[in-house]
């Protein structure tokens, strides 16, 4: 059997194994608050990180808190995350959500999902409005340590190409294709999620993806099906 057509779950932990190697095993820390954590995700779409870091400074400082956040006009919140993409929608969003959170819990807090079973918790986060499954993923692997598994592009375009994923699998239901198929460990699935994104970034690039460098090469449907039988190549 060639090495790319292994059954996927074999081919999944082997990829796991082999960008473990690779980037070596992180520990997994909290990068930043919950109620940070989940501004600047919702921030973060289709956004630079540059950019969301921008914003999201400049909430605050124009605003003092979430009270101040939340009850801005929409126009000058709007303004004041002008360098994510669509404000005009984040904005509301943003103060939409914080509204919610305090009439649920009386303060503009979060660290409750700490307590609450993990599908408790996803149910209860992809209510807000802005908020998916991989904010709500990001939120609860990062800061509370549940185990789930967040896709992001980086994570979806490498588990397609190396096959992991089917072509027509979409981002939402990847989610639970390769939670399925990994360790149900939140400091495994913390390096899953992000070997993948930064090989993503770095070697399986969205254009020209650096496949002489690739580590994966063996098991990649991508490398072998396409990439090694010059098919991308041609007519060029």
């Amino acid at each position: 059997m060639d090495a790319h057509t292994l059954p996927v779950q074999q081919k999944t932990l082997q990829t796991h194994e082999l960008l473990n190697q690779t980037y070596q095993v992180l520990e997994l820390r909290s990068r930043r608050s919950p109620m940070q954590e989940l501004i600047s995700t919702m921030l973060s779409h289709r956004t630079t990180h540059a950019d969301e870091v921008k914003a999201y400074n400049t909430i605050l400082e124009r605003f003092g808190d979430w009270e101040g956040v939340m009850n801005a006009p929409v126009e000058e919140l709007a303004d004041a995350v002008v360098t994510t993409r669509y404000p005009g929608q984040k904005a509301p969003q943003i103060q939409q959500t914080l509204r919610m959170i305090k009439e649920e819990r009386g303060e503009i807090n979060i660290d409750f999902l700490q307590d609450m079973p993990v599908e408790e918790a996803m149910a209860w986060l992809t209510r807000l409005p802005g908020v998916g499954l991989k904010t709500a993923t990001l939120l609860l692997l990062f800061n509370f340590k549940k185990p789930v598994l967040p896709v992001d592009t980086h994570v979806f375009r490498v588990s397609q190409r190396v096959g992991l994923i089917g072509a027509k699998v979409t981002a939402d239901k990847a989610h639970k294709l390769l939670l399925d198929m990994l360790p149900k460990d939140a400091v495994e699935l913390f390096n899953f999620h992000k070997h993948l994104f930064w090989h993503g970034q770095r070697i399986c690039t969205w254009y020209s993806p650096k496949c002489e460098q690739c580590v994966l090469q063996s098991i990649c449907n991508y490398y072998q099906d396409v990439r090694a039988k010059g098919i991308d190549q041609e007519g060029m």
